[in-house]
């Protein structure tokens, strides 16, 4: 495994009897990055996860983490690891404080070293406040900040979050990522499953996974600007209108809808895309402005998952 990567895995696969959940996924995520596998409930990202941690063993392919190879050196991948899954798996019945102490316990801090560690999370976490209170009666919001603090306490190299914003305010999501970025800049690695595309655009780089296949992986700049379609752009009074005309067009492949607006995602061999759809809105007396435009991660995402096999 090279240095410069925290995960290496090399068609990792997971089947669950006949269902294939994970297939054949290569990875090779660096160090010090924020890497985001998208895609929707069912594409495999939390057993991709799960395989990487050592909780599930895979089926077939193998995989190096912090050099150790899964999962033949999963107690020794534990201590070095954290992992924040999209429920809240803390106790409820504790107060904020008596939770990272019990996680101080599992880790094996000494009693110096949990003091310190505690110090340190309540103030960076904004929990101090709370520190008493029982966590079963916090927010969203201060509950996945527990949650974060929690998964630190050993201080790990590398941190797994498994849809960690999925019941929280859009607010507590920014406040969220900077804590995440602020991490990245003191050398943690982070691997995050999320469906929100906005999340996603955060990320350093990303694989968008779709029924347990990668079927794209890069930066989200790279990703919009390799996309294997032309986006073409419609704002138009009567969208509904114009929506049934582009359903007529056999050269498009997708179709949403934005407010005012529709993107479309044509053949990228199509010749004047932009054109073709405007003489068809023209032909049936719809008014509307039609351009080509910059791909959005939603269009790679489609993109990308057009035409795969149910």
């Amino acid at each position: 495994m090279s240095e410069a990567f925290a995960i290496e895995a090399r068609g990792l696969t997971r089947r669950f009897g006949a269902l294939l959940a994970v297939d054949a996924v290569d990875l090779a995520i660096p160090r010090a990055r924020i890497y985001g596998f998208l895609g929707p409930n069912g594409s495999g990202k939390t057993t991709t996860i799960r395989m990487l941690c050592g909780l599930l063993t895979p089926s077939a392919g193998e995989a190096d983490v912090l050099g150790l190879s899964i999962p033949a050196d999963t107690e020794a991948l534990r201590r070095r690891i954290g992992y924040m899954t999209q429920r809240f798996a803390l106790y409820e019945d504790l107060t904020v404080r008596e939770n990272l102490q019990f996680m101080s316990d599992v880790h094996s801090l000494s009693s110096a070293a949990r003091r310190q560690r505690m110090a340190t999370l309540l103030e960076e976490y904004r929990l101090s406040d709370f520190a008493d209170r029982l966590a079963g009666t916090l927010s969203g919001g201060q509950r996945q900040r527990l949650a974060l603090a929690a998964s630190l306490v050993h201080e790990p190299e590398l941190l797994f979050l498994d849809e960690p914003t999925s019941a929280v305010d859009p607010e507590s999501r920014r406040d969220f990522w900077e804590s995440l970025f602020r991490l990245v800049d003191a050398g943690t690695t982070i691997l995050v499953s999320t469906h929100y595309m906005d999340e996603a655009e955060r990320c350093h780089a990303l694989a968008i996974l779709d029924r347990g296949a990668l079927v794209a992986e890069g930066a989200p700049r790279e990703l919009a600007a390799r996309i294997d379609a032309t986006v073409v752009e419609v704002e138009a009074e009567r969208v509904r209108a114009a929506r049934a005309v582009l359903d007529g067009v056999g050269e498009i492949l997708s179709v949403a809808q934005l407010g005012t607006r529709l993107h479309a995602l044509l053949d990228p061999a199509l010749a004047e895309p932009a054109g073709r759809l405007a003489a068809a809105l023209e032909s049936a007396g719809v008014e509307a402005r039609v351009e080509v435009a910059p791909a959005t991660l939603e269009d790679v995402f489609v993109a990308a998952t057009l035409g795969r096999a149910d």
